[in-house]
């Protein structure tokens, strides 16, 4: 194998800031530098010369095409190519990309989810780019991160909202800054590492199972002999396959300029997991959208097949994408690592104060933000978080808030009493408690893991619903203490009161546990199992008066967003009935009506020569009976569950109806295929099991 130079490599097809340092005038680089700084508009004669430079570097890096990326609400990402030519009037052409192609594209919106935003025949788009990703270069293609948008201008992305977000967060906090003697600062960004897990397994397995090839998981399956139960393949060697995997992706990801740095085999056979650098949350999810794309393009080449599925298989781990957040200040400080000195520890404790009092007073919206059918499968089990929104901070961190609100001595090494003022509160030491894996948001030293997520997501709704409250919180702290004459004993009374109206979201404990569950009940928390009982945290008055306040979401880009989610599930649920139904009708009970009457075959041959019949030839055969007979009369009420459905747009009674009537029975029909798949011989069954396809790699 050539060695790598991955410096040299890193970024190389990325149109960086290196690139446009190199090939701008300095006072377009200035004029540029300056936009993104402050937030405003490009001028149009700017545009051009950017357009101009990125363009020639495309070409020579072989680009024909440029495409504007963008991020519609399907969760994915979207393209429409365009060339380079243009018709120079003698018959040939040139290539050129203006400052309007660079800045603007108009594309076809009907078919993209919109919420009821616009009409069917409203097709009119527009994609408007966003200067502060760069652009790139992928299959000869240059790839123009935009925000995209409907005609009457309403957000039909994820970018745009992130975007929102995260400047009315910077806002906040430099608000909260100032009042802290802070001049130096001027922008705060919140900070993303996503890791994101997936399962690899052989393209063949794969092409035989049509659940997965139709809906991204298993619709039903056998316990495999041997499951995760050694805990062998966690950080285990990793294969050579997989290892050769590991090594392109890595390759084609740091060309892209995305910080890939940690790959470990995870807990489920075929289970691995991939973790960046941290970056700012708008870069990190563009580098989570190409991570996601790159994963399955760059396993097909290795005769592999990426999974992204929440659940792809029962009874083992799920797979997720941990969401590391954190507050960073253009002066590198990060906001939620504890300080060294009086002051920053005091700052520290009011950024704290504010993210609980966040989560607990949206944490429904936390809980909606993660929620979609993948997700309802993994989300309560195998290492995944449980559905009540909770808080992990240790019993160091959890020792103090109690010593804040009590008044009380707290105790550290150094033996002081703890005291909020900004210039005699200790030390807070830091990392100083294990993590819980049990937990949806834990603590971590210096940042919050936010453990719910789904794999297949885009981390960009999870970030905007953490930056939005986060913002909320701080406002509504730098209202209080700007107008305070006693900065010190009312920051003091602001942590304390905090902390004591909001202790009961912080839980230390086992999430899993019958026990939390009565417990969170007892302390007001939502325990919110689905996504059809989350969906309406979208429409509650509170939530959207807090995202409309910050300028995040219209009022109609909420419920929007309310209706894509529940039509989404319904049809999620819908592709997954007629799956199974087909795999069952054309292929399962064939198979086993197949098995079954070789059996009674044998066994009537047995009986006219003579040799009595054994007792497990006749159990097993009145077995196959039994469940077949079961499955078929499941199935038929599946099928009459779909013909009274309603319109799949029907919104949250549609969506109770399919969760209730449809996905009852397609779990119930499952559970009998998987029972079916032990008893019938395996040169009958048709479809590759789960010791197959896990252990195929």
């Amino acid at each position: 194998m050539s060695k790598i130079d991955i410096p040299e490599i890193f970024g190389s097809m990325v149109f960086n800031e290196e690139q446009m340092q190199q090939r701008l005038k300095p006072v377009i680089y200035t004029a540029w530098k300056s936009c993104i700084v402050r937030g405003t508009s490009l001028d149009r004669s700017i545009a051009n010369e950017i357009a101009g430079a990125m363009k020639d570097w495309a070409i020579e890096k072989g680009a024909t095409h440029y495409t504007h990326w963008f991020q519609p609400m399907t969760g994915y990402t979207a393209e429409k190519h365009d060339s380079f030519i243009v018709p120079s009037g003698d018959g040939k052409v040139i290539m050129e990309l203006s400052g309007k192609e660079l800045s603007r594209g108009e594309t076809d919106a009907s078919s993209f989810p919109s919420g009821g935003l616009r009409a069917t025949f409203e097709a009119r788009g527009y994609t408007a780019w966003d200067p502060t990703s760069y652009a790139f270069i992928k299959d000869n293609t240059l790839y123009i991160p935009t925000i995209f948008c409907s005609y009457g201008g309403e957000t039909l992305d994820k970018k745009t909202p992130l975007l929102r977000s995260m400047r009315e967060l910077d806002r906040q906090s430099v608000r909260i800054l100032r009042l802290f003697g802070n001049t130096q600062v001027k922008h705060v960004t919140p900070q993303v590492g996503p890791e994101q897990e997936y399962f690899l397994i052989d393209r063949a397995m794969y092409e035989r199972r049509e659940d997965l090839k139709l809906c991204g998981r298993t619709l039903f399956g056998a316990k495999p002999p041997k499951g995760q139960e050694l805990d062998d393949h966690y950080y285990g060697a990793i294969k050579p396959r997989v290892a050769a995997f590991m090594h392109e992706l890595d390759v084609e990801l740091w060309k892209l300029g995305v910080p890939a740095k940690t790959e470990h085999n995870e807990v489920a056979p075929s289970q691995h997991e991939l973790a960046p650098v941290y970056s700012d949350a708008n870069s990190a999810c563009d580098y989570n959208q190409l991570t996601m794309e790159l994963l399955k393009k760059v396993a097909a080449r290795h005769d592999l097949v990426c999974l992204l599925h929440e659940k792809p298989f029962a009874g083992i781990n799920g797979s997720g994408k941990h969401d590391n957040w954190s507050l960073a200040t253009d002066t590198g400080e990060n906001l939620l690592k504890p300080g060294r000195t009086p002051s920053q520890n005091a700052q520290f404790l009011l950024f704290l104060a504010a993210f609980i009092k966040g989560v607990d007073e949206y944490q429904d919206m936390l809980r909606c933000c993660v929620s979609y059918p993948g997700n309802d499968h993994r989300l309560g089990g195998n290492e995944a978080p449980p559905a009540v929104v909770s808080i992990f901070l240790g019993d160091e961190l959890t020792a103090i808030i109690n010593a804040v609100i009590s008044g009380e001595d707290y105790v550290d090494v150094t033996k002081k009493r703890l005291e909020i003022g900004v210039d005699t509160m200790p030390e807070i030491p830091q990392d100083t408690t294990d993590r819980n894996r049990t937990s949806p948001l834990a603590f971590t030293g210096n940042k919050f893991e936010f453990r719910m997520l789904g794999s297949s997501q885009s981390v960009a709704s999870p970030n905007v619903v953490l930056n939005t409250m986060m913002a909320e919180e701080l406002s509504r702290f730098a209202d209080v203490l700007e107008q305070s004459d006693n900065f010190q004993g009312d920051l003091q009374d602001l942590i304390r009161d905090t902390f004591r109206d909001h202790q009961r979201i912080i839980f230390n404990g086992n999430g899993y546990g019958a026990e939390w569950a009565e417990e969170a009940a007892r302390r007001g928390l939502s325990n919110l199992k689905d996504t059809v009982d989350c969906m309406p945290a979208y429409i509650d008055p509170k939530n959207v008066e807090l995202f409309t306040r910050h300028g995040i979401f219209s009022f109609k880009e909420m419920h929007a967003r309310y209706e894509i989610h529940l039509e989404n599930y319904c049809k999620v649920t819908s592709i997954e009935a007629n799956t199974l139904l087909d795999m069952v009708l054309r292929h399962i009970l064939p198979a086993v009506f197949r098995y079954s009457h070789d059996l009674t075959d044998s066994l009537c041959r047995q009986t006219q020569a003579g040799v009595p019949a054994s007792k497990a030839q006749r159990d097993l055969i009145e077995q196959l009976n039994d469940l077949t007979d079961t499955l078929y009369t499941e199935c038929r009420t599946l099928q009459s569950a779909l013909d009274d459905a309603p319109q799949l747009d029907g919104g949250i009674d549609s969506a109770r109806y399919f969760r209730d009537e449809v996905a009852l029975h397609i779990r119930r029909a499952g559970e009998l295929i998987s029972h079916l798949e032990t008893i019938a011989a395996a040169e009958y069954w048709p479809y590759p099991t789960y010791a197959d396809i896990l252990f195929s790699v």
